[in-house]
């Protein structure tokens, strides 16, 4: 077969500094395939793995003969720094197979962006600077990075096309991998010798304030992309990346990416005028929660409301295991609320055990240890039903995880009270209405869902749940938005909106 000799390969994590740190199993539990095995998956009519590297194999296979070069692909839900071992074995790994590959062309790398290692602290950076050492200046490495990258010099220089998402919640990851592949088929032909440009104003924010649909995230993407499409196909790409706060790195901050097709100083114009318009719009980088009392009185009106338990994402890397919500909403006996999804593998063991129908007290977090990112993890007690069961294996419904393939393991529904608690096997967050739906339940029905989710459940239940019945609730855990409660000892200061008087010129 002739076309570009292409290699693949990526490490995604999404690191939060103060969680359980990322060992092996993490990747295990969700993907560890190299070669043919990486290929079949990404061909597969349901990939389990990232959905925009099965996109850029599947616009490169529609656009001409290539050759891919599969290497090595590695992901984890979010959790903590990855540990040393793990990465470099990784790194080794990768680094190996694209010694073995001989000539390339192009390399695809395929990364989330904010991930920290225990030994170091822009990992992200150093695989892609590996991959350039490896295979030398002249072999064009394209990345696809999620919207929450921490974007470094080192992989801005070392790259020559970063493109990131565009949508939070993350609902375009196939265009951005389809974006990647075409982007490197117009490179490969001569048609852009790409130059990156990047400018980071000192921002800071919470995830809960870079929503793409609202101001002023949103408002800058646009910006982004008019900008890019007034100048006439000099700009290959804009990126705007918000930044993962919980990664307390000295890249932490918003990052504006333009790469020009081959005018440098384009792109520079580009990213000052966006940087410029985010330090205007700097005081809308901040948000308030709706606190634990409040949510309880919302979840007993008359209308229906969708609350995000916001102090425990495990899409942040939470554990998945808080009481806090679950407690009041028990305690003050609300009717017809589903909470979900509880990461706790030894309930759902007890309840597949009891079977459908049987009656027990359900002890959550009975295995709580004495880690530091376990202290909000408290115990809880309720009489319990257990109303259905599922083996966990499910094919995602709408929103980020729609058409993916999803495994939180051996999953059961609890009714205890006017409370119906999903619980899951293996952590994730709730970000689609499958983990509902496989149980037979209906968010339509209910008066109030909880959804251990920071954002990305507003794509996967909008279909009931219109902005306006979103609150994201004021609880503790690993993912709370309240900044001033976390020893950020790495993010560069000043910085906005940790100090509110922080000066800066574009």
């Amino acid at each position: 077969m002739s076309g570009p000799r292409v290699a693949l390969l990526g490490m995604i994590l999404e690191s939060n500094r103060f969680a359980k740190p990322a060992g092996r199993a993490d990747f295990d539990s969700l993907t560890w395939l190299e070669g043919e095995a990486l290929m079949a998956e990404a061909r597969g009519e349901a990939p389990s793995l990232a959905t925009e590297f099965a996109a850029f194999v599947a616009a490169m296979d529609a656009t001409g003969p290539w050759q891919p070069v599969p290497c090595l692909l590695a992901a984890s839900h979010p959790a903590g720094p990855v540990e040393r071992m793990v990465f470099e074995s990784v790194l080794d790994r990768n680094t190996a197979l694209l010694r073995d590959a001989g000539r390339l062309d192009a390399v695809y790398i395929c990364n989330h962006g904010a991930m920290v290692a225990d030994h170091e602290d822009d990992p992200d950076g150093a695989l892609i600077a590996r991959v350039r050492r490896i295979v030398g200046p002249d072999t064009r490495i394209v990345v696809t990075l999620d919207l929450h990258a921490n974007i470094s010099p080192r992989m801005v220089s070392e790259s020559d096309l970063i493109v990131g998402y565009r949508t939070n919640p993350h609902v375009d990851m196939r265009e951005r991998g389809e974006e990647a592949a075409f982007s490197l088929r117009r490179i490969l032909a001569g048609l852009a010798r790409p130059s990156s440009v990047m400018i980071k104003p000192p921002i800071a924010p919470a995830s809960v304030t870079l929503l793409t649909a609202e101001h002023p995230y949103g408002t800058l993407i646009d910006m982004g992309q008019r900008l890019q499409a007034e100048a006439r196909g000099a700009i290959l790409n804009v990126s705007i990346f918000g930044n993962f706060i919980f990664a307390d790195v000295a890249d932490n901050s918003l990052s504006i990416v333009v790469t020009a097709r081959d005018d440098h100083t384009v792109a520079e114009e580009v990213a000052r005028r966006i940087a410029g318009a985010a330090w205007e719009m700097r005081d809308g980088f901040s948000r308030n929660l709706t606190s634990v009392e409040e949510a309880v009185r919302l979840a007993r009106g008359d209308e229906p409301v969708i609350f995000s338990d916001a102090g425990d994402n495990p899409g942040g890397g939470g554990s998945g295991r808080t009481t806090e919500l679950l407690a009041a909403l028990c305690d003050a006996e609300c009717d017809g609320v589903l909470y979900g999804s509880f990461a706790d593998p030894e309930l759902a063991a007890e309840a597949h055990e009891r079977g459908v129908g049987a009656t027990f007290t359900a002890r959550f977090n009975r295995s709580r240890g004495t880690q530091a990112w376990e202290n909000w993890d408290t115990p809880f007690e309720a009489e319990a039903e257990v109303i259905a069961l599922h083996d966990g294996e499910v094919i995602g419904q709408r929103g980020m995880t729609a058409g993916r393939r999803l495994h939180p393991g051996p999953c059961a529904a609890l009714r205890m009270g006017g409370v119906t608690v999903v619980i899951i096997s293996d952590r994730t967050q709730t970000a689609d209405p499958v983990f509902f739906t496989m149980m037979g339940l209906d968010p339509g029905t209910a008066r109030a869902v909880v959804v251990k989710s920071r954002g990305h459940f507003r794509a996967g239940f909008d279909l009931w749940f219109s902005p306006g019945q979103v609150y994201e609730i004021d609880t503790g855990g690993l993912t709370s938005p309240v900044l001033s409660r976390w020893p950020l000892s790495r993010v560069p200061r000043p910085s906005y909106p940790l100090d509110p008087d922080t000066i800066w010129e574009a």
